[in-house]
């Protein structure tokens, strides 16, 4: 399921695809938006965008689809939440610097990876 950010043009639309939580504290290093049921969706998600640092590709779930990759809408969401996935992209479109806070988040989170507690 995915979310269309923008109209169709030239390249298609903007959509930005919903996934899971993270299920940890992803402050300083991304931002997660809410939707789900309270949006009329038939489950509970999130539209993760990492923010940007040096050194740092973020993965953001954004894409460009055509009108034909489009096969229904679920559900139509409120200019409240709207605003909310506007603040969230613009927060994500400006660069991050590394603080020991988030290098010290990215490392735990790289642990727990590696012991099998994440994903």
């Amino acid at each position: 399921m995915v979310v269309l950010l923008s109209g169709d043009d030239a390249s298609g639309f903007q959509v930005m695809q919903v996934v899971a939580p993270a299920g940890l504290d992803i402050s300083g290093l991304g931002i997660e938006v809410t939707v789900g049921a309270g949006e009329g969706l038939p489950f509970e998600g999130v539209l993760r965008l990492a923010f940007p640092s040096p050194g740092f590709t973020p993965c953001t779930w954004l894409t460009t689809v055509s009108r034909d990759d489009l096969i229904e809408r679920a559900a139509v969401l409120s200019s409240r939440k709207l605003s909310e996935i506007d603040d969230a992209l613009r927060l994500a479109e400006q660069a991050q610097g590394r603080t020991p806070a988030t290098i010290a988040k990215l490392s735990e989170i790289r642990d727990a990876l590696r012991r099998g507690e994440l994903g």
